[in-house]
């Protein structure tokens, strides 16, 4: 008989018919009640046992963690929290678990230990909820970028170049490390390594997208990416996921209404389709803040921060418009912000929230920022200082997308190559795009894992990705 999933069997209306499910037990009540969930909902579906019908080493295996498969007919249940049971004839226990040894219990657990036993976290209804969640939003930036017309595009993870200029990469080779090949100045000799040159880890697929765009048009990439920071911090990940859309004959213009309506369609689309995931989630964080002082809890809960950027129109401000106000604000005249505020400085997770949950009170799009804190692909604006770059910040997180107008001249990428110390030898095929029929083109990256984070209320970023890797930790 084959089996239905627990999602399907929970809107089925009662009948005789008999129906097979199989899941992990969650709970085993008197005897007799057994909670069953198989991961394709956030609700369990409870079993009901007749103790006389199975053998007494059956009913002992009935722990929590344990696999098992029943068989039975669906009725009304009799008892409140759900309206359908099911009238076990048939069970199996497929895989055992030991209630001395199994770990995760149906109790609370904190984040941090949770983290240490990822391989059974998924187990849990937090994480259950986040992972269903970071299904449906992947599903919705396809569903978005193909409507669209746009082409998706795999960039490659093993690259020689860095993107963003900074450094901060992850090497690849198949030298044996115990006897490098030195050259004659004593360097490594990558001409002996695998690709006969030194590479690494992708810290951005955009380059790539650029020359695809220059031919297909609109193109989007969805792909790891690899950050060699030595940063702890709850928001940093050294494997993350980013989605970067490339599109030919388009300007700054084109690229932030690009990103408020992939922003606004993927957050509705959760809101529609991860109902009650998020309601779960919603009350998992307003319990949480209970413990918070009042000034650190939200304002507002998960739904409505998602439903007012849906609903929002996004405020624009320039960079140097948001240094003016930052200056003239409280907490910079009451020196309540960590980091300064002067035009030049990059912008800090404090200043972007302070802009959008107290100055604005909504979504900004933050444009045109000085050439010196922004990658060299960036347009050069006519006033010599400033790129068209844009940021957009949402409450709650801050900046959850960043893009520009790409430099099409190639006088001024040769140039901004050199501002940068970036050996033209190093991009020719990038530059060499600049040369056969250059057009304006822009797009944006937002980083996968801070939307999840930003639609799941989590507030660690290695609550939102399977098995987290960052420094010291590559478990798993």
């Amino acid at each position: 008989m084959e089996r239905l999933r627990i999602t399907k069997v929970l809107e089925t209306a009662p009948s005789e018919e008999k129906l097979t499910v199989c899941g992990w037990v969650r709970t085993f009540r008197n005897d007799r009640f057994l909670a069953v969930n198989d991961g394709s909902t956030l609700r369990n579906l409870q079993l009901v046992v007749q103790k006389e019908d199975f053998d007494d080493d059956v009913l002992k295996q009935l722990n929590t963690g344990a696999a098992i498969r029943a068989a039975g007919v669906l009725v009304e249940s009799q008892g409140g929290g759900q309206t359908v049971e099911l009238q076990v004839e048939a069970l199996e226990v497929l895989g055992g678990a030991n209630p001395d040894e199994f770990p995760i219990q149906m109790k609370k657990h904190s984040l941090e230990f949770l983290r240490e036993k990822a391989h059974l976290r998924f187990r849990t209804s937090t994480f259950g909820a986040v992972f269903r969640i970071r299904h449906l939003l992947q599903f919705s930036i396809h569903q978005f970028f193909h409507d669209k017309g746009f082409f998706q595009l795999h960039t490659p993870i093993i690259t020689g170049m860095d993107a963003e200029g900074a450094g901060e990469m992850f090497k690849v080779t198949t030298l044996d490390l115990e006897n490098v090949p030195k050259t004659e100045d004593g360097t490594t000799d990558f001409s002996q390594d695998f690709f006969g040159t030194q590479s690494n880890l992708t810290v951005s697929g955009q380059l790539e997208a650029e020359l695809a765009a220059m031919a297909l048009g609109q193109v989007y990439t969805f792909g790891p990416t690899f950050r060699a920071e030595n940063s702890n911090t709850s928001r940093h990940l050294a494997e993350f996921w980013m989605i970067e859309p490339e599109m030919a004959f388009a300007d700054l213009k084109d690229d932030m209404k690009l990103a408020e309506d992939c922003l606004k369609f993927v957050l509705a689309y959760v809101l529609k389709h991860g109902e009650e995931d998020l309601k779960f989630l919603e009350n998992r964080e307003l319990q949480a803040e209970k413990q918070l002082p009042q000034n650190d809890r939200n304002e507002y809960s998960l739904c409505d921060r998602l439903r007012n950027v849906v609903d929002s129109e996004f405020a624009h401000m320039t960079y140097t418009e948001v240094i003016a106000a930052l200056r003239n604000s409280k907490p910079f005249k009451k020196k309540k912000f960590k980091y300064p505020c002067e035009w030049g400085d990059d912008l800090h997770s404090e200043h972007e929230r302070w802009l959008v949950e107290k100055h604005v009170g909504g979504p900004v799009i933050v444009t045109d920022y000085p050439s010196e804190i922004k990658a060299f692909y960036m347009r050069a604006n006519d006033d010599g200082k400033t790129v068209a770059a844009m940021d957009v910040l949402v409450p709650g997180i801050g900046e959850l997308i960043g893009g520009s107008q790409r430099e099409e001249r190639l006088d001024v990428l040769k140039k901004k190559c050199a501002d940068f110390n970036i050996p033209e030898d190093h991009v020719w095929w990038y530059l060499e795009t600049r040369k056969f029929g250059s057009a304006k083109h822009c797009g944006f990256g937002m980083g996968f894992e801070r939307l999840v984070m930003y639609c799941t209320g989590m507030s660690n970023i290695r609550d939102v990705i399977p098995f987290p890797r960052t420094p010291l930790s590559a478990e798993f």
